[in-house]
């Protein structure tokens, strides 16, 4: 059973992952956009994920440890997921959303995003247990599947691109 940190009656505490989704209570979380040559690294999320399996998301986004900074957890993530450690993470800012993800839960996420440039020639290494596939894509391209097939893709991804592009992005991949 995975705890993490959550706010109940106002206060920060460790609640049961699938409980705080279950109750849709606010929490803190961590959002990566991986970007190379003007392309976002895009992450398939694993067929056995509880809720939102096999839908599109951005490179990687998770739940913070109890006591875990946001960037140590980005960090950490990012490695776990896609075997891309050592990367220079840079804070974009941070948002707040609510999403209905199916199967009765809801995300409410406060989330700090950062951003990294990869490498020329880096590929990511996708460990299947959280990815089943990866795709880089411009962010126009990114915008024309979600108005073709929104079905596709996650709701944060979602919202990230239709209302903080500037954010996360700046003018380096708006056009």
């Amino acid at each position: 059973m995975q705890m993490i940190p959550a706010f109940v009656d106002g206060r920060l505490e460790p609640v049961e992952k699938l409980e705080v989704h279950r109750r849709g209570l606010r929490h803190p979380a961590i959002s990566v956009f991986v970007t190379r040559d003007g392309a976002i690294l895009l992450q398939q999320r694993a067929l056995t994920k509880y809720h939102t399996p096999g839908l599109w998301a951005n490179t990687c986004c998770t739940h913070p440890h109890w006591g875990e900074t946001a960037a140590d957890c980005a960090a950490r993530r990012l490695d776990e997921e896609l075997g891309l450690g050592g990367l220079a993470l840079r804070p974009a800012g941070v948002v707040e959303y609510r999403a209905d993800v199916a199967g009765g839960l809801t995300e409410h996420e406060v989330v700090d995003i950062f951003t990294a440039e990869a490498p020329a020639g880096v590929e990511p290494l996708a460990n299947p247990d959280e990815v089943s596939a990866t795709a880089w894509m411009t962010l126009p391209e990114l915008r024309r599947q979600i108005a073709i097939r929104p079905e596709r893709f996650t709701p944060w991804l979602r919202i990230y691109v239709a209302e903080h592009s500037q954010l996360i992005f700046g003018e380096s991949l708006l056009n």
